[in-house]
């Protein structure tokens, strides 16, 4: 459950109280009965080094997971898309032709 931090408009008396998320804030100062709101400060967390995502640290570039694909550019050669032939011989070892 959450800590949440009031503050009394009408004494400035601070409280934090732990709440669950579903519950109602608090709206009247314990102390003075004069109003309360919520006092919202810098988030406590910040995740720092890599292993987050894959594009945490952009100093470094796009990495090989965020990089898009390379389509398979196709050789115009015959010779490179023609299958290599073999041949057997009764040993069973292969040569290419």
């Amino acid at each position: 459950m959450p800590t949440y931090q009031y503050r009394c408009t009408e004494c400035g008396a601070e409280l934090e109280v732990v709440q669950k998320f579903s519950d109602d804030s608090l709206t009247v100062c314990p102390q003075c009965s004069g109003g309360l709101r919520k006092v919202f400060n810098a988030v406590g967390v910040v995740f720092k080094g890599s292993g987050f995502y894959a594009t945490d640290n952009r100093t470094k570039g796009k990495t090989a997971a965020a990089a898009p694909a390379k389509p398979e550019v196709a050789s115009s050669s015959p010779a490179a898309s023609a299958p290599a032939k073999t041949s057997t011989s009764s040993t069973g070892e292969g040569s290419a032709a």
